[in-house]
């Protein structure tokens, strides 16, 4: 042995080496699974989507979902403005004419490429009877293929909010769909089950990986798409919470990172709460009460041989029995914006302050005009209401129910999930509704087309679920939609607004602000359409 110091034994040494390399590797592991972590956003609502099909249901949280996985033409930016997407370029050539130019080089996330077929497929599925987008596809004319890249639309009369109609139309690969059975949209009124209600293959910034309906959504990021990530998100898991307390209560726990709709009982808790914030903004949203007027008797109610939502005295009589400033104050603790107007922005109204205002709350004159129209000691009726779609929907509808039983409507509130009342609706099995209505178009004919004129052929009030069949009305509604100069539009416009408003053909209660809740650490971009882009989220 030598004179220097005390030798370290080699199997300490090695010893430590192993140690030492051990510790090194379990760090890195760490390092590495608190990154991928940090790029998985975990977020919730009370609400599931509906269905993976994009053209099958016009929901907006459905529509939210798809359409991280599909993509339009043109869609929207932050601040709701038309731009390109799968469309690069687009001229009219005269009222009836547009010219497409597509976006090169883009493929579907199974690998095959995105041409001008697929366009002209996605329009004519979107077209059939039983999409639920069908009034929008039909109002963008004939598609034409000019070349693998170049799309015609030949209109068959003047659409002046075209572009904002192709918004709302996914394009699908047709050879995707055609191999696996999907070629006409899922018919979700019946039940109808397929592939492309569990699977999706679009062109956008994240892949669908797993589909547990009501249970778990998951999407990962796809590392082929043509656009620009300006977030981090790398995984995105989705789980439905219908409990208000349970699903804030995983928010502040960390359990979860984002909740798309705390209720308004909660939000000055998380105000207070250091490890959370709240992003808000009103929402493009109209929430409002619908009455069956077409049936002479009505399915559920105690009144017999006649209806009385055909009567304007009784609708009237509903829409001032409504102490709509206790529903905004107590109820809504302020998260609502009462209005008259039945479109989801007040720019649908032109912001027409006449259009906008509310019939006054007045129990005696509501309880004068259910004498005159024949029912005294009023009637009893059902109240259809979903549990999990709107901000406090069931509680709105308990509230409208000890409101009318003042003037004698003795409400029975059927509330359930939105997967069972979308299609209770879409059969017309109802005597009277909540519904709310809005999106990214803030255009009355969004909301006239749709959900006020007479149902017809090609999806025209497809939404009309109280059957409202209005002739002034529909004459006013249908010459606006083809009216190309925008005084005369407006004018037309406000009319079909303004008969809808005189004769009370459905009870407008309020728009929705809506508040976002997120982790201190989660940025994401608040839109008034209350659209979450997983592409614009950073998790720091």
């Amino acid at each position: 042995m030598g004179s220097g110091g005390s030798a370290v034994p080699k199997g300490a040494r090695r010893v430590w080496a192993r140690y030492r390399c051990a510790m090194l590797c379990l760090l890195a592991s760490v390092l590495w699974t608190t990154a991928v972590q940090a790029q998985t956003l975990r977020w919730s609502s009370k609400g599931d989507p509906l269905t993976m099909d994009p053209h099958s249901q016009n929901e907006l949280l459905t529509n939210n979902l798809n359409g991280q996985v599909y993509e339009s033409l043109v869609n929207r930016d932050r601040q709701l403005a038309i731009v390109p997407v799968l469309a690069i370029s687009w001229q009219q050539s005269d009222p009836l004419h547009w010219r497409f130019k597509l976006r090169p080089n883009v493929r579907f996330h199974d690998g095959t490429p995105f041409t001008a077929d697929d366009v002209v497929f996605s329009v004519l599925r979107a077209r059939d009877s039983a999409s639920d987008i069908k009034a929008y596809a039909q109002a963008m004319g004939e598609p034409r293929r000019v070349d693998a890249l170049t799309v015609d639309f030949a209109l068959k009369q003047v659409n002046p909010i075209f572009l904002q109609h192709l918004s709302t139309v996914s394009i699908m690969s047709r050879s995707w769909a055609e191999k696996n059975g999907a070629a006409k949209p899922i018919d979700y009124r019946s039940r109808q089950e397929g592939y492309a209600a569990l699977h999706a293959n679009g062109t956008g910034p994240y892949t669908l990986v797993l589909r547990q309906p009501d249970v778990k959504t998951v999407y990962r990021r796809y590392p082929g798409w043509w656009g620009r990530f300006e977030g981090n998100v790398q995984e995105v898991v989705y789980s439905p919470i219908k409990s208000d307390a349970t699903r804030i209560a995983a928010l502040i726990s960390g359990e979860i990172d984002f909740v798309l709709d705390p209720s308004p009982q909660d939000t000055a808790r998380l105000r207070k709460t250091p490890s959370v914030k709240l992003i808000e903004g009103p929402e493009n949203r109209i929430v409002f009460i619908g009455m069956d007027q077409g049936r002479d008797q009505l399915r559920y109610s105690s009144v017999k041989d006649r209806n009385p939502f055909k009567d304007l005295r009784v609708r009237r009589a509903l829409y001032q029995a409504i102490d709509i400033e206790t529903i905004r104050s107590r109820l809504m603790r302020g998260q609502a914006l009462p209005t008259g107007g039945i479109t989801p922005s007040p720019l649908g109204a032109y912001n027409d302050a006449a259009l906008e205002s509310r019939l006054p709350f007045d129990l005696p004159a509501a309880k004068q005009a259910m004498v005159e129209a024949g029912y005294p000691q009023g009637f009893d009726v059902t109240l259809d209401c979903p549990n999990n779609r709107y901000i406090n929907d069931e509680k709105i509808c308990q509230a409208l129910a000890v409101m009318w039983a003042k003037i004698g409507v003795r409400l029975r509130v059927n509330a359930m999930p939105s997967s069972t009342y979308f299609p209770k609706l879409q059969r017309l099995d109802t005597s009277m509704y909540l519904l709310g209505w809005g999106g990214s178009i803030t255009d009355a004919e969004t909301t006239l087309t749709p959900l006020l004129r007479t149902r017809s052929e090609g999806g025209i009030g497809s939404w009309n679920f109280g059957q409202i069949a209005d002739a002034r009305l529909d004459g006013l509604a249908a010459a606006s939609s083809r009216e190309a100069d925008l005084a005369k539009r407006e004018q037309l416009i406000k009319a079909a607004l303004r008969q809808q408003k005189d004769q009370v053909l459905m009870l407008p209660l309020h728009r929705q602000v809506v508040p976002w809740g997120a982790r201190q650490n989660v940025d994401v971009v608040h839109r008034a359409d209350n659209w979450v882009e997983f592409a614009w989220i950073r998790i720091r």
